[in-house]
C-alpha cells in the first residue's frame, strides 16, 4: 500500500515512479476522494463541536428559564447531518482504499524503467558449460536416470505435474536439506506455515485484489472464497507478524520457510518450458527478513549473497539480474533474479529472487515497530528463494551430465547421498 501523505504532498514523483512499471497513470479520481473526504471530515467535526458545545449549554440554559426549544431542533438537524456525512467518509474510506490497494509499490530510484526487455545483467559466476558430445535435455536425463517420472505424475494430478521417485526423491530431500542447513547456520529461524491462507494473507503481500485469479482458490458451500493454496511461502511469512507493533531491538528478524508452492500459470507458457521448469507444483525454500527502513538494503544484499552462495555451492553457472520495474513484482521496490544456465533451452532461467518491498506490504498488514525513543514507524519487509528446486535439478543434470548419459553431482550434494554419479539405467529405488 502506497503512503496517501505521500500523494498529497509530492503527487508528480509519485506518478513519475509508477510510469516505469505502469502505461498509464492516473491519480485525479484518488486525489479528488481524498479531498472530497477531508472537507467532509472538517466539516464534520465542526458540527460536532457545535453539538458538544449546545449539549453543555442547553442544561445551564433550562436552568435559568430559558427556551430551548429551538436549540434542541438544531441539535436534531446536527445530528441528522452529521449521520449522513459519517455514512459519507465511510463510502469513501473504502474508494480510497480501493484505489490505494490496487496501485504498485513505487520503484526504486535505481531501478529502470519498462519491461523484461530493459533487465539489466549485473555479473555472472563460472564458466558455461560445453560439451564435446551432443548433449540431452533435462527431461530426457531425469527419466533415464530414473529421478522423475512424468507419466505418472500426469496420471495423478494432470498436466503441469510430476513426480520424484527413488534416488530423484533422495535428491530432491538432499537439495532441501543443503538449504535447510545453511539458512540454520547463518541464524535464520525455521518455520513451517499453513499451506491453507485466508484473504487477508494475499492483501498484505500485496498480491490480492489484483492477482487473485492467479491462485487455487477454495470456496465455501454458498461459493465465497474462503481460502487459498500458497503459490509461494513469502505470502505466508509476511504475515507472520501482522498487526503487530515489534521493538526496534527485535529487528532484523530473519525467517525461512519450506513448503511446495501451487501455481495455476503452468500451460500458458511456452512449449519449450516442459518438465519442470514451470509447473503447477514445486518445492521451494523461503528466506525472509523484517527491518528497519534504514537497513533493509543491506538485508537485501545479504539475501542475495546467500542465495548466491546456494547456487555456487552446487558449483553451478548463472548470472545475477536487476529486474526492471515492469517485470518485477507488483509489490516489490526492487528485486533482483539469480538464474541458472539451461543448456538445452541456450537461456537463464530464474531459481532466486531477492527482492525489497520497502514499507508496502507492511502497510497493507499493519506491520510496525517502536523505536527507542517511542516513535512508530512501518517495518520493511524483504524476500528470496533459497533456493527453488525445480529448475535447480535440470540444471544439475545438464550441466554435469557426461558423454555416457551419466550425471555428475555436486560434492554437497554426493556427500548427503553417499553416491557421486548417477548412471543410467540404474533402479528406481537408488543406493
Amino acid at each position: 500500500m502506497l503512503d496517501l501523505n505521500l500523494i498529497r504532498t509530492n503527487r508528480p514523483a509519485v506518478e513519475a515512479a509508477l510510469r516505469k512499471r505502469m502505461e498509464h497513470v492516473d491519480l485525479s479520481r484518488l486525489v479528488a476522494n481524498d479531498a472530497k473526504r477531508r472537507e467532509f471530515v472538517t466539516s464534520v467535526e465542526a458540527l460536532k463541536a457545535r453539538r458538544n458545545q449546545v449539549s453543555a449549554d442547553i442544561p445551564v440554559l433550562k436552568k435559568a428559564g430559558e427556551d430551548v426549544d429551538g436549540l434542541l431542533a438544531e441539535m436534531k438537524e446536527v445530528s441528522a447531518t452529521i449521520k449522513s456525512m459519517d455514512a459519507e467518509i465511510r463510502v469513501l474510506d473504502d474508494a480510497i482504499h480501493d484505489e490505494l490497494a490496487r496501485l504498485p509499490n513505487l520503484p526504486s530510484d535505481d531501478v529502470p524503467a519498462g519491461g523484461k526487455e530493459a533487465n539489466e545483467v549485473l555479473r555472472t559466476w563460472g564458466d558455461k558449460p560445453s560439451f564435446a558430445f551432443e548433449p540431452l535435455d533435462h527431461v530426457s536425463l531425469v527419466t533415464s536416470l530414473g529421478l522423475v517420472d512424468y507419466e505418472r505424475g500426469v496420471k495423478m494430478g494432470g498436466n503441469g505435474f510430476w513426480l520424484y521417485r527413488g534416488i530423484g526423491s533422495r535428491l530432491e530431500w538432499a537439495l532441501l536439506s543443503y538449504f535447510i542447513d545453511t539458512h540454520l547456520a547463518d541464524g535464520y529461524e525455521f518455520i513451517l506455515p499453513p499451506h491453507l491462507l485466508t484473504y487477508q494473507c494475499g492483501f498484505t503481500a500485496g498480491q490480492f485484489p489484483k492477482f487473485e485469479d492467479d491462485v487455487f482458490q477454495l470456496r465455501g458451500d454458498d461459493d465465497s472464497f474462503t481460502h487459498f493454496i500458497l503459490p509461494t511461502a513469502e505470502t505466508a511469512l509476511i504475515n507472520f507478524h501482522r498487526d503487530e507493533i515489534l521493538s526496534e531491538d527485535e529487528l532484523p528478524s530473519k525467517y525461512f520457510a519450506y513448503t511446495p508452492c501451487y501455481r495455476k500459470e503452468a500451460g500458458s507458457y511456452r512449449a519449450q518450458e516442459r518438465g519442470m521448469i514451470r509447473g503447477h507444483q514445486f518445492n521451494k525454500v523461503e528466506m525472509f527478513q523484517f527491518t528497519t527502513p534504514e537497513t533493509s538494503e543491506t538485508a537485501l544484499d545479504e539475501l542475495i549473497a546467500k542465495a548466491e552462495a546456494l547456487v555456487q555451492g552446487l558449483g553451478l553457472h548463472y548470472r545475477v539480474s536487476r529486474l526492471a520495474a515492469g517485470d518485477a513484482s507488483a509489490a516489490m521496490a526492487k528485486t533482483y533474479d539469480i538464474e541458472v544456465w539451461i543448456p538445452s533451452m541456450g537461456e537463464y532461467k530464474e531459481v532466486s529472487s531477492a527482492s525489497n518491498a520497502a514499507d508496502y506490504q507492511a502497510r497493507r498488514g499493519n506491520i510496525r515497530f517502536r523505536r527507542g525513543d517511542r516513535r512508530i514507524e512501518y517495518v520493511h519487509s524483504l524476500n528470496a528463494s533459497g533456493l527453488a528446486t525445480s529448475r535447480i535439478l535440470p540444471a544439475i543434470v545438464e550441466q554435469g551430465q557426461q558423454s555416457d548419459g551419466s550425471v555428475v553431482l555436486p560434492r554437497v550434494l554426493a556427500d548427503r547421498l553417499g553416491v557421486a554419479r548417477l548412471e543410467p539405467g540404474e533402479p528406481a529405488g537408488g543406493s
